[in-house]
């Protein structure tokens, strides 16, 4: 009888534990990290700027784009013209999709020119890597990882 207790006891422990490790790392009922659709960041992409580039990644980062976000993944890309900085989305989101993109990759890119801390930058809707193409955004620039809340 006192053994059953005890192993009652250590489960709804380990029950209890293991509930608290997830809800921490999830981070709660916050939302999306500051990449939701009615974020400050998000609001700055513009359908009527969209253009395509196209160019060779001279580097992939980890970039937290504004005060309180979640870090996001962020290519510099040289084109013929420039060399353009190109945010693709949250890295909880871009890590998980099967196409990666790395330094060296030729790419093309199509989004959103926007000014951000006075320089341009391109808020990527969609990008071609070889045969591949990741659907970041669709024509009014609804993210592509908010879609559930549509």
């Amino acid at each position: 009888m006192r053994t059953k207790r005890i192993i009652g006891i250590v489960a709804a422990l380990s029950l209890i534990l293991t509930s608290s490790i997830a809800f921490a790392g999830w981070g709660g009922w916050r939302g999306s990290g500051g990449w939701g659709m009615g974020s400050q960041y998000n609001r700055m992409y513009n359908p009527a700027t969209v253009e395509t580039i196209s160019g060779t990644v001279e580097s992939v980062n980890k970039v937290t784009p504004m005060k309180g976000m979640y870090y996001g993944i962020h290519l510099m890309v040289k084109t013929d013209k420039e060399t353009i900085p190109v945010d693709l989305g949250p890295g909880w989101y871009i890590e998980r999709l099967d196409t990666k993109i790395e330094k060296g990759d030729k790419i093309e890119v199509k989004g959103s020119r926007v000014m951000f801390a006075g320089k341009p930058a391109i808020i990527a809707a969609e990008v071609k890597k070889g045969d591949s193409t990741l659907v970041l955004r669709d024509s009014a620039g609804i993210p592509a990882w908010a879609g559930w809340r549509r």
